[in-house]
């Protein structure tokens, strides 16, 4: 089975978004290097909802991060919250084939029927068949309270954050509402771009 990623651009004090779902500038770095992140730039120009479109430009360091992580990645595992946000990217997940999302409603009826999204109610079901359609490849949670939820049950193998130099002070929380303490391994990727700090841990057994 792949290995299991928790992964979420994430302010310096540890947020994802503030109380209103409002990303600020954490995505910024996405679309303000000299790198596309795609060849042709076109999977980017899915993806690109910034002001006057262009696609995900990144700088080189981060593209050599980036770029290879997304190719891994089968299988995408959400809470329904990030779902309804973002209308399941419109059946288009911006990385992998499948997505896998944590909820007690059914997916809507009618929607995107030929995309490949999977309504599943429990964290452990939810790894469970975000493995059997990954294969090999890698199943990355979002973070957030149903990553939080997938970590404390022993689920996570690596934790991957990619830190923005801002301070929101409030808002939500990379690990939600996780109780107690979780030990990481020392980083094992530590990448400097511009704007964004990109680190890999290794969860402690």
């Amino acid at each position: 089975m792949g290995t299991v990623i928790m992964h979420n651009v994430v302010s310096v004090d540890g947020f994802i978004a503030d109380k209103n779902d409002d990303v600020g500038p954490l995505h910024e770095w996405y679309f303000s290097g000299d790198t596309p992140l795609t060849e042709s730039g076109d999977q980017d120009q899915q993806y690109d909802h910034s002001e006057g479109g262009g696609g995900f430009r990144v700088s080189r360091a981060s593209a050599e991060y980036v770029r290879p992580m997304w190719e891994a990645i089968g299988t995408i595992v959400m809470g329904r919250h990030m779902f309804d946000l973002v209308n399941g990217w419109e059946g288009r997940p911006p990385a992998g084939d499948h997505v896998v999302v944590v909820s007690h409603r059914p997916k809507p009826e009618g929607w995107h029927p030929e995309a490949s999204y999977h309504f599943v109610d429990g964290v452990e079901a939810a790894i469970e068949k975000a493995q059997e359609l990954a294969g090999d490849r890698v199943v990355a949670v979002s973070a957030g309270e149903v990553g939080g939820q997938i970590l404390a049950a022993g689920l996570v193998d690596e934790v991957a954050m990619d830190v923005v130099p801002v301070v929101f002070g409030s808002g939500k929380r990379f690990f939600g509402g996780i109780d107690g303490q979780r030990l990481l391994e020392d980083p094992h990727v530590v990448i400097q771009g511009d704007r964004v700090l990109h680190l890999k841990f290794k969860v402690r057994r």
